[in-house]
């Protein structure tokens, strides 16, 4: 019984470092968005 429980645990430890892995080799790609911002109009204009 505890021989499986430590087979299952070892396992899961092992998935979770392939995906670690396959998360470093092949990262996702950042999800770009153009900045939106108003400025006023006083910045502009001249003194």
């Amino acid at each position: 019984m505890r021989r499986n429980f430590l087979l299952v645990v070892l396992l899961g430890l092992i998935l979770l470092g392939v995906g670690f892995l396959a998360l470093g080799t092949f990262p996702p790609e950042p999800r770009t968005q153009p900045v939106q911002k108003v400025l006023p109009n006083e910045r502009f204009q001249p003194r």
